[in-house]
């Protein structure tokens, strides 16, 4: 069930499409980010969860594994369980993302 309701943070807004477990999943969460120019939702930071992110519009960095990559419309990126990741809009235009990441049943926070 989508959260029609935006998560609003300074420099962002945060739409909650899913988040819970599935028949063949301990948990998945799924959602939308738009960031303000300048903006990060939060610091590179690490998870147990593996994790994709797709960028819909504007322009950024994505910093995966220690490597920096500037990104646009179309990009995605992959992101590996327990590696440091982050995203940070450095366009002048807002800039939204989308989000998926998943822990198979067995694995554990």
């Amino acid at each position: 069930m989508a959260n029609t309701e935006p998560i609003l943070a300074e420099g962002q807004k945060v739409f909650v499409y899913y988040n819970g477990p599935t028949d063949q999943l301990s948990g998945v969460s799924a959602g939308a980010c738009v960031l303000d120019p300048g903006a990060s939702p939060h610091p590179p930071h690490q998870h147990p969860e593996e994790e994709f992110l797709i960028i819909g519009a504007g322009t950024g960095e994505i910093l995966c594994d220690g490597k920096l990559t500037q990104v646009g419309p179309g990009a995605m990126m992959y992101c590996a369980a327990n590696t440091w990741h982050g995203i940070t809009n450095t366009g002048n235009t807002p800039m939204t993302f989308y989000w998926s990441k998943w822990m198979a049943k067995g694995f554990s926070a």
